[in-house]
């Protein structure tokens, strides 16, 4: 397609972060990029459409760790020239390919970059999109990293039975809402838990949940718990960590399962809140299973089998956040970590 020089809008990291992310963490510039593959290389050329806001994003703005986990490369530690976007979930389109697996129109999800063009290697592209008769966004969701983490995280870890008692965190999160319609479609009692009336609203009327509550409103978390489950919890889908964590596990049912998807309250935090009540894994025989959805990948088939058709028959409803332009990507992340959105957070780059 030639050696065309494009202008590339990016969203690039300030500095490393400490405590709670802000918009002036990331500042939106304007890059170029040589539209072609080199010569030789297997590397993909992609026109980014929707990227995807995710909460594990903020342990890759701190400095490196031992964690399993990257880092971003902020800009005041590299060279203005060598600065780099932040990098995500995202659905793309293949403007040229060196890799015979995908040719130019190719619809793809995967890894890739907070900017308008991007250029990776094609080990970054997870998945062809074969099913384009659903929204796209669909696949930084329902259809991509979030739904597969939900399917994985319940099904293969929580082990689902009729009749099973599920809890919930971060219940109308991108995870969280499908989380709580598997249960259902499972025969489960299912009860999530958010931070607004609007979601806890969302939740009971929408997505199916049989309850829901403002975590916000709840001065003594034990006692709600006590209130919804009087009978206990076998299923909790932990998305949050700290205190609703160690209010949960007292409440959990002999053999009950914990599937760790995340712990995003914990994620700002210069020192994560303590745990205390660990001793009624032992207590209760409680399996508590930290997971990543990496692992599952090879589900995938498997998994869209199960969803496209709840979704195409409307068994299963996914609500979105939508945010419009690349511009407005720093305050759709930080959003996140405030609750302000509502559903999964997109951001859109471009329609096609």
């Amino acid at each position: 397609m030639g050696e065309e020089v494009r202008k590339n809008k990016q969203v690039v990291l300030n500095d490393y972060v400490s405590g709670f992310p802000k918009e002036s963490d990331m500042k939106f510039i304007e890059g170029t990029i040589e539209l072609k593959v080199p010569e030789g290389s297997d590397q993909i050329l992609l026109k980014n459409l929707y990227l995807s806001c995710d909460p594990y994003m903020r342990i890759l703005m701190s400095k490196p760790t031992t964690s399993t986990f990257g880092s971003y490369v902020p800009g005041s530690v590299s060279l203005a020239f060598q600065m780099q976007p932040l990098t995500g979930y995202g659905v793309a389109k293949v403007l040229e390919s060196g890799h015979s697996d995908y040719e130019k129109g190719d619809l793809v999800w995967g890894f890739s970059k907070w900017e308008e063009y991007s250029l990776v290697s094609s080990n970054q592209i997870l998945f062809k999109i074969k099913h384009a008769d659903v929204p796209l966004s669909y696949y930084t969701g329902i259809l991509g990293m979030p739904g597969m983490t939900a399917y994985a995280g319940f099904y293969e870890i929580g082990t689902p039975k009729k009749g099973d008692r599920v809890f919930v965190s971060a219940a109308s999160g991108a995870v969280g809402q499908l989380v709580g319609q598997f249960a259902k479609l499972a025969g489960c009692y299912v009860v999530g838990s958010a931070g607004s009336k609007e979601k806890v609203d969302l939740l009971k009327n929408k997505l199916g949940f049989d309850e829901a509550f403002n975590y916000k409103e709840e001065t003594d978390l034990d006692a709600a718990l006590k209130r919804y489950f009087p009978e206990g919890i076998d299923i909790y889908f932990e998305n949050v960590g700290g205190k609703t964590l160690d209010a949960v596990l007292p409440n959990m049912r002999l053999h009950g399962r914990i599937p760790v998807c995340g712990m995003v309250s914990q994620y700002n935090l210069g020192q994560p809140e303590g745990v205390t009540n660990l001793a009624q894994l032992i207590f209760k025989r409680v399996r508590m299973h930290g997971f990543n959805v990496g692992d599952h990948y090879h589900l995938y088939p498997k998994f869209l089998e199960l969803v496209l058709p709840l979704i195409k028959e409307g068994k299963i409803v996914y609500v979105e956040d939508i945010a419009e332009g690349l511009e407005n990507a720093p305050a759709a992340l930080v959003g996140l970590y405030s609750g302000r959105n509502v559903g999964k957070q997109v951001v859109v780059v471009a329609r096609e």
